[in-house]
């Protein structure tokens, strides 16, 4: 079954295009089964093309969807416009006062871990939204720098700065074969990475009820379940596109900066030579598992969420 986007989303386009089941509001409407609410808190600056990446991704499982774009409420997008903000975003000061709830929520990563967590400009409301999330949602996906910024607030796990990038694909072990999240799971698998920051499994593995699903021996723990908090925190980008570490790279260039090139990514370390998504099927599996474990287990009536 579809996700339910706004026709006029440029999401609803490109992902029927690619031939992703998509629903328009009015469709879903006429339809008598009850959606999985799912909302994404997007910190990325590429709105459009992250919106995309998860709407992509949970749009395959065989549930309707209802997808709401959430974001911080008075922080202003400075890449993409304030008519697309306006449309199809609503702050979360707005979806609090309100009092509904979600299936699921993801939070997305955010270009500022250079910066300690406190003195991130809206640290203090997103403080209120894994807090809000405890009682108004039945599982919290929190990814790169927002599962970081998650554990953090919960469990007092800190990130530390990297000597270097870490960015490329990188070799990672299914650590818990067993776990319903990793259902299809190969034993290895190669994930995206770009990030300047780390979390240590040392420092993971202290606090009790945290499990380490996913890890690389290069560039430490990957996945983690928090059951406690009903949450799953992804330090590293399976929802990337096949170029987007390309963008990266090329725009790194552009800038003079430090080039570092993408561990095993372009062909023969090649950039001119384009390259292959080796992660694409484990993307779906992951974030397939987590709508059925929503799915298996979220309470019908969205008022006992949280309860």
């Amino acid at each position: 079954m579809p996700i339910t986007l706004p026709e006029n989303l440029p999401a609803f386009t490109t992902l029927h295009r690619e031939g992703v089941m998509v629903m328009s509001d009015e469709q879903a409407a006429r339809q008598d089964i009850r959606p999985l609410r799912i909302g994404l808190l997007n910190l990325m600056p590429k709105k459009i093309q992250t919106e995309t990446q998860f709407a992509r991704l949970i749009g395959a499982t065989p549930l309707q969807i209802e997808f709401g774009l959430i974001k911080m409420t008075d922080h202003e997008s400075k890449t993409t416009s304030p008519e697309h903000m306006d449309e199809f975003y609503r702050p979360f000061a707005e979806v609090a006062a309100t009092g509904e709830k979600f299936d699921g929520l993801i939070i997305t990563g955010a270009p500022v871990e250079h910066l300690p967590f406190e003195e991130v400009t809206y640290w203090e409301e997103l403080k209120q939204v894994f807090d809000w999330a405890k009682t108004h949602v039945h599982s919290t996906f929190g990814v790169c720098w927002g599962g970081m910024a998650m554990i953090y607030h919960l469990h007092g796990v800190p990130k530390h700065l990297l000597d270097a990038k870490a960015f490329g694909l990188f070799k990672h072990y299914n650590l818990q074969p067993a776990s319903h999240y990793l259902r299809g799971f190969s034993d290895e698998c190669v994930i995206p990475v770009s990030r300047w920051t780390e979390m240590r499994q040392e420092e993971i593995a202290a606090v009790p009820g945290l499990e380490t699903l996913l890890g690389s021996d290069q560039v430490g723990p990957c996945l983690v379940k928090d059951d406690a908090n009903r949450a799953l925190y992804i330090f590293n980008h399976l929802e990337y596109d096949s170029t987007t570490l390309k963008e990266e790279y090329d725009r790194d260039v552009a800038s003079g900066g430090a080039i570092t090139m993408p561990v095993d990514y372009f062909p023969a370390n090649d950039p001119g030579r384009k390259p292959a998504n080796r992660w694409r099927s484990h993307a779906h599996l992951l974030y397939g598992n987590w709508i059925n474990e929503i799915y298996q287990t979220t309470p019908f009536d969205l008022n006992a969420i949280g309860r």
